[in-house]
């Protein structure tokens, strides 16, 4: 059998135990789309201009919900009715990093109450196993995915060497729950034991940093091309923002549809490259 990454989505969709990694993979396939946009911006206007250009170009929306000024309950039943309008999945980008009694609180309560309404959200490996056992005894219930911080894409991150190996042990103890990584490469056999079962291990990587004009920013972003994302290194999932919206205020939607079409495309070319050559 091939490597999973290898496998189209919808093959790989069909074999996977958690509702939300198969979800995900069917929307990917049906759109023609492995792009994710990551809508960091403060205003609820400038928020659901982006979505609503983006909208039917993106397997994923990438929300930080607690910056948006202006948030209010309104803010998230549009936003579920552009998922179910536009056919995409909701990702809190939430990065949990506390106790499980903690995180499971704060997935489920206060005013955003994600798990409600987020497909998928995420969280640092750093509290150990517990921060799986508390977000899976929230999410499973309601058939919710969870993504691992692997890597990361800023320049200096730590998470590399046996931080990235822990994590991927923590994951490959709990696939009932945890579908993925954030991460730069592939996933599969990290920090295995030889008493391991990594036999169809299949672990969907998102990957942020992603651009096609630009190689860096400012504050330490490091940026590569879908080709190198997903063709090169394996990847599932592009993430990409500024790359499609710019500093995300007065948003031109015609310019930001424009964008959003380039990186579904180039994304996709290089997916469709990379089944390909098996």
């Amino acid at each position: 059998m091939s490597s999973p990454h290898l496998q189209t989505y919808n093959e790989r969709a069909q074999k996977h135990a958690n509702k939300a990694a198969r979800a995900l993979l069917g929307v990917m396939e049906e759109k023609q789309s492995n792009l994710s946009v990551s809508v960091d911006v403060t205003k609820s206007k400038d928020f659901f201009d982006i979505i609503e250009a983006v909208g039917p170009h993106v397997c994923l929306i990438k929300t930080h919900i607690d910056i948006l000024e202006d948030f209010d309950p309104t803010v998230i039943d549009r936003l579920r009715e552009l998922s179910e309008k536009h056919k995409f999945l909701i990702f809190e980008d939430r990065k949990f990093a506390d106790i499980g009694s903690t995180v499971a609180l704060q997935y489920s309560k206060g005013i955003y109450k994600i798990a409600d309404w987020a497909h998928i959200t995420n969280a640092h490996a750093v509290p150990g196993p517990s921060i799986i056992t508390g977000l899976a005894s929230v999410g499973i219930p309601k058939d919710r995915g969870l993504i691992l911080l692997a890597e990361m894409s800023s320049k200096g991150a730590l998470t590399t060497g046996s931080y990235t190996e822990d994590a991927v042990r923590m994951a490959r103890a709990r696939r009932d729950f945890v579908i993925g990584f954030i991460a730069q490469h592939r996933m599969e056999g990290i920090g295995a034991s030889d008493t391991d079962n990594i036999a169809g291990e299949d672990f969907l990587v998102l990957a942020p940093g992603v651009g096609l004009d630009a190689t860096g920013d400012a504050m330490g972003q490091q940026y590569r091309t879908p080709e190198q994302v997903v063709f090169e290194s394996g990847c599932d999932v592009i993430i990409v923002g500024r790359g499609i919206y710019g500093k995300g205020e007065n948003v031109d939607t015609r310019e930001v549809l424009k964008q959003a079409q380039r990186y579904q495309a180039a994304g996709w070319e290089a997916y469709k490259k990379r089944v390909q050559r098996t």
